[in-house]
């Protein structure tokens, strides 16, 4: 009998990890299913979803005949993400903790976990996405340890592994692993990525996961629940009230609970306001959070932004860019939404600023740029600096023209 190869599947108590599971049991893996507990608290009818999900994961492996293990991650998710979310907003951002969750919980402590302590030949998730690798090659990979200094030793023999977009467009998630650290990538193995998400749901319906295939599919942040978003920061951050002042002239239009309950784009509410404004900035030195009266307002449109230090996948940026420091490829900053062309430009410090082809709305610092080649995702890096609005430019334009006008008018007529 032949060496059969361990693999750990990552469990959440949904369809697609269940699914994922039975693939890799089908193709003959030794599997062990586990569940990450990631958050502590009940919801709204006090009833705790994590054990219901775990329960769900923990049917699932006992259909299977797998060992199902649970993990714990709640301090380190509390230390390494929520705790980077509440400083994010505190500082006027928007963060993505789902982005954050896969790079230093799923794609580390649970990718040590599956291969130190549970001793897998790899370990798999139930993501829409897809590598460079087959499965056989995911075996042959040793860990390797990410380097301790800037550069890497330029003698070093490099293979990077290279993620990309599941066949299944609609569901594809490369974007949230846009941040995964290569190390983890060559020992992780995506079962779905050939896949539809309705032929996984026949998949689980043959299979008998009636449990799981009823469940409604988790969208938004995890831990919020069901509660009102600006209820559940304000029980984390002591609320700071503010004005709500109107980009256009400067007046006072209603006041707000916090800078960091509100986002660039959503529609501000704001009493005693017939028409609906938007929000289009912050301030956070005096609270003041800018608004504009229409959904399209030209000061939430921009062209451009800046990242901190850019996340390659590959550990290096594309040989075309670190040529030139210039280079085209395709933007977003939302998942699922349309792929937007691009000409990126590479900082000496690693930063890169993104120029798109057409304006975009409500692009949010904190949030993360994810850039593609084609059907490559490349990786990603945090917004940090917006460059300027359609409206700024505007009156900038009608500045100049203004100026213009009055010094034709100032400068006398020659004498005859």
């Amino acid at each position: 009998m032949g060496f059969i190869r361990h693999v750990v599947c990552a469990m959440s108590g949904g369809v697609d990890s269940s699914v994922a599971a039975l693939l890799l049991k089908r193709r003959g893996y030794s599997v062990t299913g586990v569940f990450m507990k990631n958050w502590d608290l009940l919801d709204e009818k006090g009833v705790c979803t994590t054990e219901r999900d775990c329960e769900d994961a923990y049917r699932v492996c006992q259909s299977l005949d797998i060992p199902f293990h649970q993990v714990s991650y709640v301090k380190e998710y509390w230390n390494e993400v929520f705790s980077n979310l509440l400083n994010e907003y505190e500082k006027g951002r928007t963060p993505n903790p789902d982005i954050l969750c896969n790079k230093l919980i799923k794609f580390n402590h649970f990718h040590k976990y599956a291969v130190k302590t549970l001793g897998a030949d790899a370990m798999a998730t139930g993501h829409y996405a897809r590598t460079s690798q087959e499965d056989e090659e995911v075996f042959q990979q040793t860990h390797v340890a990410p380097p301790t200094t800037l550069f890497r030793d330029r003698f070093e023999i490099r293979n990077p592994v290279r993620l990309y977009k599941g066949a299944d467009l609609l569901k594809d998630q490369t974007f949230f692993l846009s941040q995964i650290p290569q190390d983890a990538l060559r020992q992780t193995m995506f079962p779905l990525a050939g896949l539809t998400k309705d032929f996984v749901k026949k998949i689980a319906a043959e299979a008998g996961f009636h449990h799981v295939l009823k469940k409604k599919e988790s969208m938004g942040i995890c831990f919020i629940g069901e509660r009102h978003f600006e209820d559940f920061i304000c029980e984390y951050l002591e609320p700071k009230p503010g004005n709500f002042v109107s980009i256009e002239d400067g007046s006072v239009r209603g006041t707000h609970k916090g800078w960091f309950t509100l986002t660039l784009g959503q529609r501000a509410r704001i009493g005693g306001q017939r028409d609906a404004w938007f929000v289009v900035d912050k301030d956070i030195a005096t609270g003041d959070v800018f608004v504009a009266p229409t959904t399209n307002h030209p000061s939430l449109f921009r062209d451009t932004v800046r990242t901190d230090r850019f996340h390659w996948v590959t550990l290096d940026p594309p040989p075309e860019l670190a040529r030139t420091q210039m280079m085209e490829c395709h933007f977003r900053f939302i998942h699922q939404m349309p792929l937007i062309p691009c000409t990126v430009t590479l900082n000496m410090d690693g930063s890169v600023w993104i120029s798109l082809s057409q304006p975009v709305r409500a692009l949010t610092p904190g949030q993360f740029a994810v850039l593609y080649k084609g059907d490559e995702c490349l990786g990603s890096g945090k917004i940090i600096q917006l460059g300027p609005s359609e409206y700024t430019l505007q009156q900038g334009r009608e500045r100049l023209i203004a100026a213009t006008q009055h010094k034709e008018q100032q400068t006398p007529e020659p004498t005859t």
